[in-house]
């Protein structure tokens, strides 16, 4: 019977070989670490729910943001100001020394909005619930406000729909119209007189705080989103720590 010799180099490698193996199985039982990533495994119907939770969390603390005093107003990133379309009205009214009416007019104006984004919360809500979402992963790793712009994407319509009545209240309430229509009445007076090349402004200010509040508040959301996702303080919720904790640097 012929034997077989193996060359001690050969021999030396595999003993070599089977040592670092051996090492590297004795450090994982004496450390109990691994090499590979532990972050636990998602469903796309965890990361959808926590996307939700996300929007919910967000929407809740933009409305005790603005539904207070000041909450538009002095918040010059969403504050209304006077109607785009009646511009030429804030100049002439300047002009012929109405400074305190334009100025309680736009005050009223955003204590409008406050007042409507008190009755916003079940709104946004319902929004947010009734939201389809196919594929949750495509939004969570989108980056900052990619979960609001898709709210805002599929919602705005009907938040339109259902906000306005809720506007049309808080104007009643607060007397909007009485600060305008002075201005506006004089403004037309003025149009209408020959020779100003002016046209008479007829605005719409239940479209116009309708539109700029809910903006406002989707402004407020996106914030709020972001916190969630940059800061882990910000994840009140085991879902949302999980789902935004498996973002990376995070």
């Amino acid at each position: 019977m012929k034997k077989i010799i193996i060359p001690i180099g050969i021999c030396a490698s595999l003993i070599l070989t089977s040592c670092d193996v051996l090492n590297d199985v004795a450090e994982v039982l004496v450390d109990g670490t691994e090499t590979t990533d532990t972050k636990p495994s998602l469903t796309n119907g965890e990361v959808i729910q926590g996307l939700k939770e996300a929007l919910n969390v967000g929407i809740k603390n933009s409305v005790d943001l603005t539904s207070v005093t000041d909450g538009f107003l002095g918040n010059a990133d969403i504050r209304l100001p006077f109607p785009e379309d009646a511009l030429r009205v804030k100049e002439k009214a300047l002009e012929w020394g109405l400074d305190g009416q334009v100025e309680k007019f736009e005050t009223t104006l955003n204590r409008a909005a406050e007042e409507a984004t008190k009755e916003a919360l079940p709104i946004f809500k319902d929004a947010i619930l009734g939201m389809s979402i196919s594929d949750g992963f495509t939004i969570l790793n989108g980056g900052d406000g990619a979960a609001t712009s898709f709210l805002k994407e599929k919602t705005t319509a009907e938040l339109v729909a259902a906000f306005a009545p809720k506007v049309e209240a808080a104007i009643a309430k607060v007397k909007l119209t009485e600060y305008w229509e002075p201005i506006a009445s004089k403004y037309n007076t003025f149009a209408n007189l020959p020779l100003t090349n002016a046209e008479p402004v007829n605005t719409n200010l239940n479209e116009y705080v309708t539109e700029r509040a809910i903006s406002g508040l989707f402004h407020m959301v996106e914030i709020e989103e972001n916190k969630i996702r940059n800061d882990p303080l910000a994840r009140v919720t085991d879902i949302l720590q999980k789902v935004f904790g498996s973002l990376g640097g995070n």
